[in-house]
C-alpha cells in the first residue's frame, strides 16, 4: 500500500475515512482513476459549508414569500397571506425626510456603528412615551432590523450550552438565532386552549441549572397572543426571582385591539431593568419593513458587548434608513393608528371566516396582523386524491390547488396548524379565504 496521502499502484484510496453524517476526512486521494464515489462526493460537498451554518433552517415565511411573487411573476393569481408587513405604504413625511438626506453630504459617510446619536436619543424618548420605560440613550443599539437586534442579544448574553426558553408556537428566527449564539431552544408548548400563552409553572417546569434566557413575546407572531397584565408581571417576577434574563420583542406593541392592552415587562417589574434586553423596530409600526431599522434596549454593558460585535459585522446601518426612523419616532402615532381600524376589521373577516370552514378552528387573534387557525382534524383526510399527511403537506396543496400561499404550523414549532397575516386587502381575504375553503369543503 502507498504510504498515508498517497494513492497505490491501482489508484485507490483505501485509507480514506468517510463517516455518514460527519464531515469527510481524506488522508489520500485518488488522482489515477478520476473516479469518486458517491458518498464521499456529497460528503466533500456537504463540508463546504461549516456545520453551524448549514445546521441554519431557511426563514419559512420568507420561502413561502418568496414562492408566492415567483408564481404572481409568472401569471399565476396566486394570493399570498405569508408576509408578515403591513399592505401600507410608508408615511410621506418619513419618505420626505429620506430623500432629504439623500442629497445631505453627512449621509454619504461612515456614522458611530451604535446609530446616530439623535436617532438613539429619540429612541430612548419614544420608549418613555409609548411603554412607561425610561432608559438613556446609551443603553440604545441602532441595528439593520430587529433580526439583527435579536441576534446581537443572544450573542452578547448565551454561552455555549446555555438555555433559552421559548415558547411555541415561536417566531421563526428566533431559534436560529439562539442556535447560531451557541444556545439551546428549549422549547414550551401552548395551543389554541390557553389562548397561546404560557403559564408561570410551565414556564418553571422548563428550568434547569442550565437556563439563562427567557424569550417573551407580545403581541406574538405568529398567533395573535397578548398576555393579560397581570400575567407580564407574574412572568417577569418568575425570571427575576430565577436570576434569568429577559429577551422581550417589543415589535407590535402598537398592534393591540378590542379590550386587550400591552404591556413592557421591565415597566411592570422594575427590578428585571438590569436583566431585561428590549427589541423592537420601525417595520410594523410604520409600515416600513424594507427600510431596516430595528433596535435593542439593555443595560449599557450588554449593549457596548453587542456595539463591539456590531462594529466587525455590518457597522452602522444605512444613514438615509436611520434618518427615516428619526422621523418616524420622533412623529406622532396617527399613521398606526388609520392602520389599526383597518386590521381590526380584517382580523374579524378572516378569523369569522376560517372558523366557518369545516375542520378549522381559528381563535380571535388580540394583537399583530396574524391568525393562526388549528388544522388538526384535516390531517388524516383525503383531499383530491391525496392523503393529508401534515399541516406543511396541507399547506403546499393550498398553494398548488387554491394558489394560496400560507404557512405551515411546522414552522413555528407546533404542526397542525397554518398562520396567515390578514395585512392584505379585504378583497384578497375574501377571494383567498374563500378559495380555501372550497377546496376544503373536498376533504374526506
Amino acid at each position: 500500500m502507498a504510504p498515508s496521502g498517497q494513492a497505490d499502484a491501482s489508484g485507490s484510496t483505501a485509507d480514506r475515512v468517510y463517516v455518514p453524517g460527519r464531515k469527510p476526512v481524506q488522508s489520500g486521494r485518488s488522482v489515477g482513476s478520476g473516479r469518486v464515489d458517491a458518498n464521499w462526493k456529497n460528503a466533500v460537498m456537504t463540508a463546504r459549508v461549516s456545520d453551524r451554518i448549514a445546521a441554519i433552517a431557511e426563514s419559512a415565511t420568507l420561502a413561502v414569500d418568496a414562492k408566492a411573487k415567483a408564481l404572481k411573476a409568472a401569471g399565476r393569481p396566486v394570493i399570498g397571506f405569508g408576509a408578515g408587513e403591513p399592505d401600507f405604504p410608508t408615511p410621506p413625511a418619513i419618505v420626505a425626510a429620506a430623500i432629504e438626506a439623500c442629497a445631505d453630504p453627512r449621509w454619504h459617510r461612515y456614522t458611530p456603528a451604535g446609530g446616530l446619536p439623535e436617532l438613539k436619543e429619540a429612541i430612548a424618548a419614544k420608549t418613555a412615551r409609548d411603554s412607561g420605560y425610561h432608559v438613556t440613550a446609551g443603553q440604545v443599539l441602532v441595528t439593520n432590523g430587529g433580526k439583527q437586534a435579536l441576534y446581537n442579544a443572544f450573542a452578547a448574553l448565551l454561552d455555549p450550552g446555555d438555555e433559552v426558553i421559548l415558547q411555541a408556537p415561536y417566531w421563526t428566527t428566533y431559534p436560529e438565532s439562539i442556535r447560531l449564539a451557541g444556545g439551546v431552544p428549549v422549547e414550551v408548548m401552548t395551543d389554541e386552549a390557553s389562548g397561546y400563552r404560557a403559564t408561570v409553572e410551565q414556564l418553571e417546569a422548563a428550568r434547569t441549572p442550565r437556563t439563562k434566557v427567557l424569550v417573551f413575546v407580545s403581541p406574538s407572531n405568529p398567533t395573535g397572543a397578548v398576555y393579560e397584565p397581570a400575567e407580564v408581571k407574574a412572568i417577569g417576577e418568575w425570571a427575576l426571582a430565577n436570576g434569568i434574563w429577559v429577551v422581550t420583542d417589543e415589535i407590535y406593541e402598537h398592534l393591540v385591539y378590542g379590550q386587550a392592552q400591552f404591556s413592557s415587562m421591565p415597566v411592570l417589574v422594575p427590578g428585571l431593568a438590569d436583566t431585561c434586553v428590549i427589541v423592537n423596530g420601525v417595520a410594523k409600526t410604520y409600515a416600513m419593513t424594507g427600510w431596516r431599522v430595528g433596535w435593542m434596549i439593555g443595560p449599557a454593558d450588554i449593549v457596548k458587548a453587542a456595539t463591539n460585535l456590531q462594529s466587525h459585522a455590518t457597522s452602522n446601518v444605512a444613514n438615509v434608513s436611520q434618518v427615516a426612523a428619526l422621523a418616524a419616532v420622533s412623529g406622532d402615532l396617527s399613521a398606526v393608528a388609520e392602520m389599526k381600524v383597518a386590521f381590526d376589521r380584517r382580523r374579524r373577516l378572516i378569523t369569522g371566516m376560517l372558523d366557518a370552514i369545516p375542520g378549522v378552528t381559528c381563535p380571535l387573534p388580540e394583537g399583530a396582523f396574524y391568525v393562526y387557525p388549528s388544522v388538526k382534524d384535516l390531517i388524516g383526510t383525503t383531499l383530491r386524491g391525496q392523503r393529508i399527511e401534515h399541516s406543511a403537506h396541507l399547506a403546499s396543496l393550498i398553494l398548488d390547488e387554491a394558489e394560496v400561499a400560507v404557512v405551515p404550523g411546522e414552522a413555528f414549532g407546533t404542526p397542525g396548524y397554518l398562520r396567515l397575516s390578514y395585512a392584505t386587502s379585504d378583497a384578497d381575504i375574501t377571494e383567498g379565504v374563500g378559495r380555501m375553503a372550497a377546496l376544503l369543503a373536498e376533504a374526506t
